[in-house]
């Protein structure tokens, strides 16, 4: 309930968004994703079409971690056509992790690197992003993550978009390596709201708001 009432005071207190890691030259966008495996707050700004650099803060429910990075992405390449559009972006970060059970609390450098890719047209939905986390002595870990997606509707600009999803997780190294989520996206303007329930009856809960 603390994590839902967080997402609507965001809502509340800040006004086409997509959750895509690069925003238009000189726009700020704030990212609150909860999955079945971790929470992460994801706040960048961009100055140019191509990169965005940010503050990146991630606790693992599992491991018990809690990661504080600085977090670049580039827009490697953008395919434009008439009907359909796709991207590949890379993303990492460099900073400290933490892990809650060890009686020291000592700190680790750490950092992450990975690949995001997606494909859309104003119908259908595809993504991938794979990541590797370097935790020095707490370890090394690797995650992936795929979406696919339809519209049961195509809306007008400036219209409530809705998009039905399924999410695959696989965290190899964690107690809950694998998991299914069938979700709800709406969008509309600058603010976009995800909600889903997985096959590990954990909610899936993301909101997304492009300043």
């Amino acid at each position: 309930m603390k994590t839902i009432a967080v997402i609507f005071m965001t809502l509340c207190c800040t006004l086409t968004v997509d959750s895509r890691p690069v925003s238009y030259p000189g726009g700020w966008t704030l990212m609150q994703i909860n999955e079945i495996n971790r929470h992460s707050l994801h706040v960048h700004y961009s100055p140019t079409a191509r990169s965005s650099l940010g503050y990146k803060g991630e606790y693992w429910k599992d491991e018990k971690f809690k990661l504080q990075t600085l977090q670049y992405n580039r827009l490697i390449k953008r395919w434009n056509k008439p009907q359909e559009q796709a991207n590949l972006y890379w993303k990492s970060g460099l900073g400290i992790t933490e892990r809650n059970q060890v009686a020291s609390h000592s700190s680790q450098l750490s950092y992450f690197t990975g690949l995001a890719a997606d494909w859309e047209t104003r119908r259908y939905f595809i993504s991938y992003e794979n990541q590797y986390y370097d935790l020095n002595a707490y370890g090394s870990y690797f995650s992936q993550k795929a979406r696919v997606g339809i519209a049961p509707y195509i809306g007008d600009y400036g219209d409530l978009h809705t998009w039905l999803m399924l999410q695959v997780n696989h965290h190899p190294q964690s107690k809950h390596n694998f998991s299914l989520t069938p979700l709800v996206r709406f969008f509309k303007g600058p603010v976009l709201f995800e909600a889903g329930y997985s096959n590990r009856d954990e909610f899936l809960i993301n909101i997304i708001v492009r300043l």
